[in-house]
């Protein structure tokens, strides 16, 4: 292989861009990613004389080389003022970009200004389309194109929370199989550890073909309580770690002492791995849900949204989320909120007392605009979202409302 390949445009299919997730794949490969027919829209009439200069961010590059470790979140936000809206990126060059979830690193991204609007074409300004040349660093190994796919975010903001945060109802976690001991009479236990696990009669830990093999490890579910009503609105299971079945629960005949024979109850065997916090006995065990490629694609909700901050996810002690942190929001699936809603925040608006005048009066403070949020998993009445770009600290009570 030569230093570099080039590969042209029409041997790949189809290269498009969304505003997080990138792929790239042959045609017949290609992944069938949902485009909304109000982002195809938009995208089609932006696309019919470009952004205006108004909407690109002020240090918009004229040319720009994706590369390894780029998200489009971060390139979108290199072009537009706000980089949840990117029909319009699309729609900059609608003509080259037909399915906007295919793009990969050495592509160069070329911005064309002209009678107030800008296009984001992928040949330079009056090249041919056909003529464009891609060009990819040589490899030792053969690799799917998809595995060099930029993606929404940097992955490990938020792949550790796809499987963690967990809303359960009030006896969901009390009917689940429970760690009775540990090898050695271990109280604490970690990864690499073995423990016995047993289940009730209605669930009981079994080991056989299509029964679970695979658990997550919770304790403690918290009230999830709406700021505004104090409603409980579920109850948020503390994720512990991972569970591998080995064994499943039995019964054993051994002999009684008198001459006959009884049969005793064998709990489930489980080794543990990738421990986040000490586990001990009386922890819950949940089936493991199967892993899923999930593609992001931030867009402003179609619906009015105004929410309320409800928890910060695994700080409790916190009083303040920092920008990449977890945060819990009063509303979920059964409000209209789905992955990828990309919300403002705004502070709560402090009280305080006037010193400057006699009475010393207790006023608010006007709650001001504090960055941008992303719903990546929805519950029934909670959703978990992704701090994205925030001035200051986060907290109970802040509001999350439609993106300007």
């Amino acid at each position: 292989m030569t230093a570099f390949t080039s590969v042209r445009r029409t041997a790949l299919g189809a290269l498009t861009i969304i505003a997080g997730a990138i792929l790239v794949v042959a045609p017949a490969q290609a992944q069938n990613y949902p485009i909304s027919a109000s982002q195809r829209a938009t995208a089609q009439q932006v696309s019919e004389r470009g952004v205006p200069l108004s909407e690109l961010a002020a240090n918009a590059p004229d040319t720009y080389t994706v590369k390894r470790g780029d998200t489009l979140w971060g390139i979108s936000g290199m072009y537009l003022k706000r980089p949840w809206r990117w029909p319009e990126l699309w729609g900059m060059n609608f003509d080259a970009i037909k399915n906007p979830h295919l793009i990969f690193p050495g592509q160069t991204l070329y911005l064309d200004k002209e009678g107030g609007y800008a296009r984001l074409r992928t040949t330079p300004p009056g090249a041919a389309a056909e003529n464009q040349t891609v060009r990819v660093s040589p490899r030792t190994r053969s690799d799917s194109l998809t595995d060099t796919a930029l993606p929404t975010l940097k992955p490990h903001l938020i792949e550790p929370f796809l499987v963690e945060p967990l809303v359960v109802d009030a006896d969901e976690l009390l009917r689940a199989p429970r760690i009775v001991a540990t090898t050695e009479d271990r109280v604490l236990m970690a990864s690499g550890d073995r423990a016995y696990v047993r289940g009730d009669a209605a669930s009981p830990v079994r080991a056989e073909p299509g029964e679970p093999r695979f658990f997550r490890v919770f304790r403690d579910a918290v009230a999830l309580k709406d700021p505004l009503t104090g409603e409980i609105l579920g109850y948020e299971a503390q994720y512990l770690g991972k569970a591998e079945l080995v064994r499943g629960e039995s019964f054993e005949e051994t002999a009684d002492g008198k001459g006959g024979r009884v049969s005793e109850y064998i709990p489930a065997t489980v080794d543990l791995s990738a421990t986040k916090e000490e586990i001990r006995a009386g922890d819950r065990l949940l089936p493991a849900p199967a892993r899923a490629f999930t593609s992001y694609t931030p867009h402003a909700p179609a619906i009015e949204v105004d929410a309320r901050v409800v928890s910060i996810y695994g700080s409790f002690a916190a009083a303040y989320a920092a920008q990449n942190q977890v945060i819990a929001i009063n509303v979920g699936s059964q409000d209209g909120i789905e992955p990828g809603h990309v919300l403002s925040l705004r502070t709560k608006g402090e009280r305080i007392k006037d010193k400057t005048a006699d009475a010393k009066d207790t006023i608010k403070l006007p709650s001001e605009s504090n960055g941008t949020a992303m719903v990546f998993r929805t519950f029934d009445r909670v959703s978990y979202a992704l701090l994205l770009e925030i001035q200051n600290g986060v907290r109970v009570g802040d509001r999350l409302v439609n993106p300007e």
